[in-house]
């Protein structure tokens, strides 16, 4: 039985390389036989969780629906300032609309993660996804991919030249699918 995992990732930038490694973790959980969709952080165009706003945007519906229908999925954020990116939070911060499905947030889900860093500090951010994946209900993927320097790791048209790099995203695509199988055979 096919999974489905949903990627969710990018930055509000031209080139955004935490959008660039999701792609290549996702093209390697399409290749272990996964349904895939990806959302892109930059064009949901997401406005700010504002709990006074009744009205659910468009955006939110349809990325809440396919994360609600899927098995497993990967994050991919840029760090900023020692964390996750505001706009990636904040897209979090709308999976409150899952609370009430019946498997609310990400109860049963396998997740992956991945961070950019301009720098060497990458974990920081992975460590803050960890504990939104807890938070949500969710079981974050021992296997982590945090890509250090990426200044040199991509170059200008978004192409990974670090091929050790390169395996891990494939492998942490891979191991999301794999997980979500094993997860899909335990549900309740």
């Amino acid at each position: 039985m096919s999974r489905k995992i949903v990627g969710l990732g990018g930055a509000l930038s031209d080139n955004s390389t935490s959008l660039y490694a999701l792609e290549i973790a996702m093209a390697a959980a399409y290749d272990a036989g996964a349904e895939i969709e990806l959302f892109d952080i930059a064009r949901l165009d997401l406005p700010l969780l504002d709990l006074r706003v009744k009205e659910v945007p468009d955006a939110v519906k349809k990325m809440c629906e396919a994360i609600s229908a899927c098995d497993g999925m990967i994050w991919s954020s840029p760090l900023y300032h020692g964390t996750v990116s505001g706009a990636f939070k904040n897209a979090l911060d709308w999976l409150q609309e899952l609370s009430k499905d019946e498997r609310p947030y990400l109860s049963d889900r396998a997740v992956g993660l991945i961070c950019t860093a301009g720098g060497v500090q990458g974990l920081q951010a992975i460590n803050t996804m960890e504990f939104v994946v807890r938070a949500l209900r969710g079981f974050a993927v021992p296997m982590v991919v945090p890509i250090a320097n990426t200044w040199q790791a991509f170059d200008k048209q978004g192409n990974l030249q670090d091929e050790k790099a390169k395996a891990q995203l494939e492998g942490l695509g891979r191991e999301v699918v794999r997980v979500s199988g094993a997860f899909a055979g335990l549900a309740v």
